[in-house]
Parts: C-alpha cells; sequence; structure tokens
C-alpha cells in the first residue's frame, strides 16, 4: 500500500500553508472501535466533537455486533459526540456481498435501532479491493447502488459518497471513482478518504488528485500516524516518534484545503507488538503515546 514517495518541497510549501483568514480549519474527531476511549480522561481533555465507528452492514442481525455498536454509539451520545457510521462487509459471512435489497434491509434496521446516528457513510474503504480469505468489497456500481439504497433509507441523513483508500498507486482509485461517479445519482457532495499514503509520506499528491477530481466537501474519514504497518513502518518507540512527525504533517494536509470539512484521527486505542497494524494515540493500557501530544497540542483543552 505504501511506497516511498518524494514531493519537491516548494510545492509542498505552497500548498501546506496555514489556512488564511476565512478558511476555517477541519473539525477534527476520532476513529475507533472501542467504547471503553470515551471514559478515558485523555480522551476527555480532548472535547472531541466528533467520531468514527465501522459496522458490519448487517450488525444487527448479530448479537456480538449490535452490542458493540451500542456501547459505542450509546457512550458516544453520552459523551455529547456525533458519530458517523461508516458500514462494512459482514463479520459473519465476509465474503459475499449483499444484494442491494439485502444491504437495504440491513442498514434500515440500523438505522431504526440507532435513531441518534444521523450520518453513515455506504461502504468502507469501497475501492480497497478483494481479500482472498478475509472479505470481498464492491466494484463501482455495487458501491453505488448501497449508495443510493442508503440515501432512501436514511432520510434527512448525511450520506457521503464514496469512501476511498488513497493507496501508492492513485491511477486503480481514480478510475474506481470515476466509475462509481457515472452510476451515483444524484452525485454526492461529501466525500471520504483515507490518505495514510499521503499523511506518512509527507506527500500531497494523492489527496489533491482527489480534490481535483470530485465537487464538493472532503472529510478524511480516516488518517493517521503509522506506527507500525509491515517491514516499511516497523513499531516500537521509533515507530511512535515517526508516527508523531506524521501527525503534524496530517493537520498541515487537512488545513491546506478549504474543502477539507472534516479530520478523523485512526486510531485511538493501539496495538501490541504482535498486531500487523497499529496507529494509536495511546498504548493498549490506555496511556498517551508521543502521537497523543501532537494532537492534544491542536485541539485538547
Amino acid at each position: 500500500m505504501f511506497r516511498r514517495t518524494t514531493v519537491l518541497a516548494c510545492a509542498v510549501g505552497a500548498l501546506l500553508a496555514l489556512p488564511a483568514a476565512g478558511h476555517a480549519a477541519p473539525v477534527v474527531g476520532i476513529g475507533d472501535q472501542q467504547a471503553s476511549m470515551f471514559t478515558n480522561p485523555l480522551y476527555e481533555a480532548l472535547d472531541v466533537p466528533i467520531v468514527r465507528y465501522i459496522a458490519p452492514y448487517d450488525a444487527i442481525d448479530s448479537g456480538v455486533d449490535a452490542r458493540r455498536a451500542d456501547a459505542f454509539i450509546t457512550a458516544a451520545q453520552a459523551a455529547g459526540a456525533k458519530v458517523l457510521v461508516a458500514f462494512y462487509h459482514s463479520r459473519m459471512n465476509p465474503e459475499k456481498l449483499p444484494s442491494t435489497a439485502k444491504y437495504r434491509r440491513a442498514v434500515k434496521k440500523f438505522i431504526a435501532a440507532f435513531p441518534y446516528v444521523r450520518e453513515y457513510q455506504p461502504w468502507n474503504e469501497a475501492n480497497r479491493g478483494n481479500e482472498p480469505g478475509l472479505f470481498r468489497s464492491p466494484n463501482p456500481r455495487q458501491a453505488a447502488n448501497y449508495y443510493m439504497a442508503l440515501r432512501k433509507v436514511c432520510r434527512g441523513c448525511t450520506v457521503t459518497g464514496l469512501d476511498m483508500l488513497d493507496g501508492a498507486n492513485m491511477a486503480p482509485t481514480l478510475r474506481y471513482l470515476k466509475q462509481f461517479q457515472r452510476y451515483a445519482k444524484p452525485a454526492p457532495k461529501i466525500w471520504g478518504l483515507h490518505n495514510y499514503s499521503d499523511t506518512n509520506r509527507n506527500s500531497s499528491t494523492r489527496t489533491r488528485a482527489i480534490l481535483a477530481a470530485t465537487k464538493g466537501e472532503l472529510w478524511l474519514t480516516e488518517t493517521g500516524g503509522i506506527v507500525k504497518f509491515g517491514s516499511n513502518f516497523p513499531g516500537g518507540s521509533k515507530g511512535q516518534r515517526r508516527a508523531s512527525k506524521a501527525l503534524r504533517y496530517m493537520f498541515k494536509l487537512a488545513d491546506s484545503s478549504s474543502r477539507i470539512k472534516r479530520l478523523y484521527i485512526f486510531q485511538w486505542t493501539g496495538s501490541t507488538s504482535s498486531a500487523r497494524f497499529d496507529a494509536g494515540l495511546t498504548n493498549p493500557n490506555g496511556t498517551a503515546r508521543p502521537g497523543y501530544r501532537v494532537v492534544k497540542s491542536r485541539i485538547g483543552r
């Protein structure tokens, strides 16, 4: 996913100027899957107004998924945080995509169960592709059908369009986006992007490419400083320092365009050393990492 990218310093400097007068900085939130986040004093010190949660599209049909979603959303509501829910593949049957009709029925149940939530994404990282043995992703037409179905069953909700992962090579992402735009009616007014490659490579080319290919708002619905991911991003204390640097750049990148209205940092809860991916602001025991202090300096009370 991530490869070494070189960006001309002068181009980055021009792009990443601080917001000009009248250019409001994006609203900053946190993405995580753990309800325990909301009772951590470190979280409370940030006074975060928005959070993001990923739920299987058929969560209500699974007792454990429904309970997890309820715990997170109830805790968010108590904390006064607005929840953006991104639907994803079934945990029970991840390699089988639902028909549009099945998807519509399933998400309608979720919406009815959680009236507090009024912001949704049809499918998390729709362009990610299939992971054999793990999960399948929708093609552009399927993703557009899910988007249109979700809009119909959640009248008055804010529904983003495509939720995209950037990747080292943007050509497949841009092709997917173009095909999605052909089928998605009406055209989305809000788009989601996970710009990990830009954020962690000190780059801006991928984010700028998505801005150029879309109209309306762009929400960075998942991004952050990678502590550990494969051989390119080894963990440990060095990984935490590298992630802190990426988080500083993340804010500059988010400030670079007036169309970037929201930024969701993933993730709050850090992983153990055995995990494949870790971008946590806190350690598994809930204590602060260096990256947390970077975020607190920006949005903390």
